[in-house]
């Protein structure tokens, strides 16, 4: 069931966070039932679920999940305002979840030998996929009632280096929980906390210096949270 899960899940991160761009989400919210881009976004879910399940036996499993897909994103898209964009992301993950959840426990006992993928590979790649799109958007959600304006933030910056660094300093940290060099994330913490003090002294900000102490914390606390769920999974999965 483990790996069923993982599969469904790593078709879901693709779909749902890696192929769906920026524009798709602001046509969806703009113009709901009647968005294009809606039923494409739920197109990719159905493909993707065909691909990693690839069992032509199980062909209702992906139209299902995707059509529970579709109505609890058609749910959240009128429901959603200013107020509950943050409880309502959440709550339509979760729900999410626990539709793939119920999938992999109803084809568990199926043969899915068509297409294999190393267990090890797969929790791997889910994790790394988290740590990339989602984590981001996750982070990004949580701190948006935030927005510090300082003229540091709008000039000498790259574009969209803040988003890389974040995916780079969370692959880092997954990298040495992973690996049982816990002290390589202290070191990780102190290196950015170097590099950035200047740029805080600078901004003379506190309100920056809280929104990027917040960022930072939750960046390496779901890194820290993956590379755990890693450790304990590894042995059940060999």
């Amino acid at each position: 069931m483990t790996l069923i899960f993982l599969r469904l899940l790593l078709a879901h991160i693709l779909a749902d966070f890696i192929f769906q761009s920026n524009k798709m989400v602001a046509e969806k919210q703009d113009k709901k039932i009647a968005s294009k881009r809606l039923y494409l976004h739920i197109l990719f879910h159905i493909l993707f679920y065909y691909l990693l399940l690839w069992d032509l036996e199980l062909w209702y499993i992906p139209l299902a999940i995707g059509l529970s897909h579709y109505f609890i994103d058609l749910g959240k898209l009128y429901l959603q305002n200013k107020n509950n964009i943050r409880l309502l992301f959440f709550l339509d993950q979760a729900l999410h979840l626990i539709v793939l959840y119920g999938a992999s426990l109803y084809i568990s006992g199926g043969n899915l030998s068509l297409f294999t993928l190393n267990s090890q590979l797969l929790l791997v790649l889910v994790l790394v996929l988290f740590l990339a799109q989602p984590a981001s958007v996750i982070i990004k959600t949580l701190i948006s009632i935030y927005t510090p304006k300082t003229e540091m933030e709008k000039e000498d910056s790259l574009q969209n280096a803040g988003k890389y660094i974040g995916m780079l300093e969370r692959f880092l940290v997954f990298v040495f929980i992973a690996s049982n060099h816990w002290e390589g994330v202290g070191f990780l913490i102190a290196a950015k906390s170097i590099f950035r003090f200047s740029d805080l002294t600078q901004a003379k900000d506190r309100k920056l210096t809280e929104y990027i102490l917040i960022g930072t914390l939750l960046s390496f606390g779901l890194a820290i949270i993956c590379g755990l769920i890693f450790l304990y999974m590894l042995p059940r999965i060999l």
